[in-house]
């Protein structure tokens, strides 16, 4: 009789195939797409990341408000345009405003104002909802998922504020996958793991990347990838540094209505990517989980329900 935990693996394996032509793409994801320029300057990655987090009123600002709130200047702005393919900041916005006013047409058809706990559920809900819209087509989840689950060791990598995702991931990856290795401190500390990974074999890391974004963990991500690593990168910007070193980026929304963020789409897509590497070697995943449940029934490592 399989453990709830293996019938869960058996019932939800991720289908392969690509979106229904009708599927919704999410607002982020339309304008990531837009924005996909490898040569966009420090200014212009903070402009377009202020429209990403804010498109449907940064869609109609003027071009003064709109370099106001970015903290750039009027020119940075027209170039901005300039470089993502519009003739200028007129016909960027009105782009701006096509994405915008389809996030609004499919949105609630009454708003009901509630208390700022209640607002910040509703921001993680819009959240899960660009996620569900973004994972309309599986594809990449499910091929990362088959990297991750063949990278022996796998590298776990998650810093500061972001350990606790890298924590979560790595606890249950090792469930199904012989060798992950999680890095929590920065530093030479994290460039040893990942140079003694490489060296044993790994070929990926999944690194965690949340507000407030670290330093270190950008210069261990480069280390990564010196030592020929590649790197699927979970975080909230779509475009930076941080972005630009990884192979794969999971650009998901974070709740920020709080003192603390909370994690409800990045928590999702770790159980998606988990989902992919158990689907990726399914046989090793039977025998891993029930050499696991034998032990904890063993040990008795869990209260009987």
């Amino acid at each position: 009789m399989p453990s709830p935990q293996q019938a869960r693996a058996q019932a939800s394996a991720i289908t392969s195939g690509k979106a229904a032509p009708e599927a919704e793409v999410s607002p982020s994801a339309q304008l990531r797409a837009l924005f996909d320029r490898p040569r966009l300057s420090p200014g212009q990655r903070r402009i377009a990341q202020y429209l990403i987090e804010h498109i449907t009123e940064a869609a109609f600002l003027s071009i003064t408000d709109l370099a106001d709130r970015a903290g750039v200047s009027q020119p940075s702005v027209t170039r901005f345009a300039s470089a993502v393919g519009f003739s200028g900041y007129p016909a960027l916005r009105e782009k701006l405003q096509s994405i915008a006013l389809g996030t609004l047409a499919v949105g609630p058809a009454e708003e009901v104002r509630g208390n700022e706990l209640q607002a910040a559920v509703d921001a993680e809900i819009e959240n899960l909802e660009n996620l569900r819209r973004d994972l309309a087509d599986p594809g990449v989840v499910i091929d990362v998922g088959r990297k991750l689950s063949s990278s022996t060791p796998l590298t776990v990598l998650g810093l500061r504020i972001s350990v606790s995702l890298a924590e979560y991931f790595a606890y249950a990856a090792r469930r199904i996958h012989p060798d992950v290795r999680l890095v929590t401190r920065g530093g030479s500390v994290a460039y040893d793991a990942l140079l003694q990974s490489r060296e044993a074999g790994g070929t990926w890391v999944l690194a965690f990347s949340l507000p407030r974004h670290a330093q270190e963990t950008l210069t261990a991500v480069r280390v990564a990838r010196g030592a020929g690593l590649k790197v699927a990168l979970i975080t909230d910007l779509a475009l930076g540094p941080l972005a630009d070193e990884a192979d794969v980026v999971f650009a998901l929304g974070t709740g920020s209505r709080l003192v603390f963020d909370s994690y409800a789409a990045p928590g999702v897509m770790c159980s998606a990517l988990l989902q992919a590497m158990t689907d990726a070697d399914p046989e090793r995943t039977q025998a891993r989980l029930e050499e696991y449940e034998q032990l904890a029934d063993q040990h008795q490592f869990f209260l009987r329900d």
